[in-house]
This record gives structure tokens, sequence and C-alpha cells, in this order.
């Protein structure tokens, strides 16, 4: 295990073996309302990679050969599978699933109740969304997050509006803004993105996809 002196570890955080930690990061902080610091534990599995500057709070279960960026902010009550790579001033909210083998480039937003299952891949400056009606009454309590099936690319740039589903073996296509459901095994593109064409008829191996 390798730690700088200048790492924060508060209190209730398991690390595997294995890991190391940059310098300034901060590790298993209490979301607000949860000050005691006792209340909610962090998990990091082995042979774990956390960057300088980034901040992960309690309440997280993270799986092994878990890595980020510089300055990636992790917030509370997510679960994190194996081998993810949360990419330089990417931001994970809370109460999202992340499953393993997942990629997310750098200055990606995903928000609250998102879920990205296997395999997925994120491309950099993606933004996902979770509130049809920002700032509205009651916005709060109608979050709903998008749900990218296993294997599914995200291009670079691109906008994904809040409930959307993107199927499996599909890709968006860079800079699209995705407003409705994507089918599995499709390519989309465009503003709003629209079917361009199958993911069978693209140089992708399937075979040797997880």
């Amino acid at each position: 295990m390798a730690i700088e002196d200048s790492v924060k570890i508060y209190p209730n955080v398991t690390l595997g073996d294995g890991v190391t930690i940059e310098a300034f990061s901060i590790i298993g902080v209490p979301p607000s309302g949860h000050k005691d610091k006792s209340d909610l534990k962090l998990i990091i599995g082995n042979n774990a990679l956390i960057r300088s500057h980034s901040v992960i709070y309690s309440g997280n279960i993270i799986g092994n050969k878990f890595q980020t960026g510089n300055k990636a902010n992790i917030r509370e009550l997510n679960t994190i599978g194996n081998a993810v790579s949360i990419g330089t001033l990417s931001v994970v909210e809370h109460h999202v699933t992340i499953g393993d083998n997942v990629r997310i480039h750098t200055q990606v937003f995903i928000p609250e109740y998102t879920v990205l299952e296997d395999n997925v891949w994120i491309g950099p400056n993606v933004v996902f969304t979770n509130a049809k009606y920002p700032n509205s009454p009651n916005a709060k309590k109608n979050l709903k997050g998008c749900h990218v099936h296993k294997n599914a690319i995200i291009g670079a740039n691109s906008t994904i509006l809040p409930g959307i589903n993107i199927g499996s073996f599909s890709i968006v296509a860079a800079g699209s803004v995705v407003t409705k459901d994507v089918a599995p095994r499709s390519v989309v593109a465009g503003n709003p993105a629209k079917t361009i064409n199958a993911f069978d008829n693209l140089p992708y191996d399937t075979k040797n996809i997880q």
C-alpha cells in the first residue's frame, strides 16, 4: 500500500491490498447529514489507484482494480464494480450503480440514479441528466436517471436526457443529444439523435468484447 502523507482518510474506510493514493486526495469524507463519520463506510477493493486531488465520499462500495484520474469526485451511496476507471475531473453523484469494466473518460457528469452496466464506455465531456424540469417544484422528488446497458459506447460531448435507456451494443456518436431510448445494437447520431446505422455493420468483433 502506498499512501502520500498529504492524503486525508476518514474513519470507517476499508482499503484492500495494493492500494495507491496520490497526494491531496480525500477519502471517506462524510456527506451532508452524516457528520458522525461512523454511520457510513467506504470500501475500496484491491489494487486501486486513486490519483491526486480526488475526493471519494463515504458510503461507497468499490471493487478491485479501481482507478481515478486527477481531481475525480465521487459522491456517497454508490456501488462500483471491478476494473472501473473514472477520468480526470469527472463527477459521479450519489445513488449511482456502475458495473464491471466500465471506462469513464475526462470531465464526464453522472447524476443521481444513473445505471451503467458492465463494459460500458463513456467518452470525454459526456453529460447525463436526470431532471426533466430542472428547478421546478418537486424536481428532486422526480429525478430519473439514465440506464446504459452492457457494452454500449457513448461518444465524446454527447448529452443524454433524463430516464433514457441506451441499449446493449449500441453506439451514440460524438456530439449527439439523445432524447429517446436507443435500441440495442443500433448507432444513433445528431440533435436529436436518430438511428443512422446498425452496430453489426461496424468493424467490431463481439467475440472479443466481454
